[in-house]
């Protein structure tokens, strides 16, 4: 009788591969193993193949999503500067939907009645893959073996996968979980469960400690084109290039690190390491150059999108309506995004410190002090009586009625202000705890009274 089929979104590492096993000998499927490669570090795809095969998968396809990923996701990302809590990048968050299409994909090629992922049940990736997959086939059902087995901790993994005969690149020694892909790398376990530990040297590969960091400044300029870049220092690239290069110079600036404590979407504050130095880099240029570029409304306007967008996405909801509406309008804010920005980095700082754009905003003869102002003085006379109108009508009105407001010291100096309609009332109120209280507020107020 031939075995059910379920497709598993592999990476070769402790959890996916003795969720392989796992599947194979407690749920009796057939596995088809799917490696996606979105730019992370690793010894060779084929040899990640070579063991799932050797574990008796049904086969194990090595799928390169980064073109896709960098022009569909990060691209995306980047319109948005896209920062969850206004601090993080998203990497992982990034990865998971375009995953997940493929893993969808191969479950429709093989005939795959199931989807398995192995995430943790307190973490955001569940979430992630599981949301993105039943959005793109709700018919398909999903697997977490992390959720079921009774293996709590990772050294119980660990042994779990010697004693069938798994092998696992993680050690008790070296307990770190990493997910990296071409925007960055994310870290914790181990020590980094301390708040209070400092994360040791040894967990980042992408970046210098700012201290050996060189001990001049190194400056870039960063060319954009409807707001994705396309040059560094006038040589031309590929998105994918410039990414992949602002990695090197960035983090060999010591520039990237994030320590921070995240808010995730289940309910558990975790304390999160990343290395994003790439990321962080472009997301700075590419506001410098909105600054210069949108107009002032659309641009505050847009930092609420931004942040809209972000948490839907981090919190997995990439293919839904909401997240999909918001990127038709910062496709839109990108239009005219074109120009160039000079960036410094000097010891694990990356700072904006120069732009320029045919599209700029920027008007030398408005904004300057000297001879060449253009700007007319004269107009903001009758411009803040306007803007005022309102907020000053509303003072002028809650001052001569006597209402509750800020006393200066020349008036508290004089004595108890004149009191006034409103304290008038006060008073009734307080004398007087019985049904005619209305009929007297109303006399003090208007001068007559209204009766029934």
């Amino acid at each position: 009788m031939a075995k059910d089929k379920v497709v598993l979104a592999y990476s070769g590492g402790l959890d996916t591969s003795v969720c392989l096993k796992w599947l194979q000998d407690e749920k009796n499927l057939d596995v088809i193993a799917v490696v996606g490669d979105v730019g992370q570090e690793h010894d060779g795809l084929e040899e990640i193949k070579e063991k799932a095969l050797a574990l008796g998968v049904l086969d194990c396809l090595i799928v390169d999503m980064r073109e896709t990923f960098v022009n569909e996701y990060l691209s995306k990302a980047l319109y948005a500067n896209a920062m969850y809590e206004n601090k993080y990048p998203l990497l992982s968050a990034l990865s998971r939907p375009a995953i997940s299409k493929h893993l969808v994909d191969a479950a429709h090629k093989y005939g795959a009645k199931y989807i398995a992922h192995g995430c943790t049940g307190k973490g955001n990736d569940q979430v992630r893959f599981e949301a993105s997959i039943m959005m793109l086939d709700p018919s398909i059902e999903i697997i977490a073996p992390v959720r079921e087995w009774d293996l709590k901790t990772r050294p119980e993994e660990i042994d779990w996968a010697l004693a069938h005969g798994v092998p696992v690149p993680a050690t008790k020694d070296n307990p770190y979980s990493i997910d990296d892909n071409l925007w960055g790398r994310a870290i914790e376990c181990g020590v980094l469960e301390d708040p209070w530990a400092e994360p040791p040297s040894d967990i980042y590969t992408m970046t210098v400690d700012p201290q050996d960091a060189p001990d001049e400044p190194e400056y870039v300029e960063i060319k954009f084109s409807k707001g994705i870049p396309y040059a560094l220092n006038d040589k031309q690239m590929s998105f994918m290039g410039v990414i992949l290069e602002l990695n090197k110079i960035a983090g060999a600036n010591g520039f990237g690190r994030i320590d921070m404590i995240e808010n995730r979407l289940v309910g558990v504050k975790s304390r999160e390491c990343y290395e994003v130095p790439g990321a962080l880099a472009l997301i700075e240029a590419h506001k410098a150059l909105e600054d210069l570029c949108l107009e002032r409304e659309v641009l505050h306007y847009k930092l609420g999108i931004e942040q809209s967008w972000a948490t839907a996405v981090y919190n997995g909801l990439w293919f839904s309506p909401l997240k999909e509406a918001l990127d038709a309008f910062l496709a839109s804010t990108q239009q005219c995004l074109s120009g160039t920005v000079k960036v410094k980095f000097y010891k694990g700082s990356c700072t904006v410190v120069g732009r320029k754009s045919a599209y700029s905003l920027y008007d030398y003869a408005l904004a300057t002090y000297d001879a060449d102002d253009a700007f007319d003085h004269g107009a903001a006379k009758g411009f803040i009586d306007l803007h005022t109108l309102s907020a000053k009508t509303w003072a002028s009105n809650r001052r001569q009625e006597g209402a509750p407001a800020d006393v200066f010291s020349a008036e508290k100096a004089q004595g108890p202000l004149k009191k006034g309609k409103y304290d008038a009332v006060t008073e009734i109120v307080k004398e007087d705890d019985h049904s005619d209280i209305v009929e007297e507020a109303e006399q003090a107020m208007y001068g007559t009274a209204v009766k029934a």
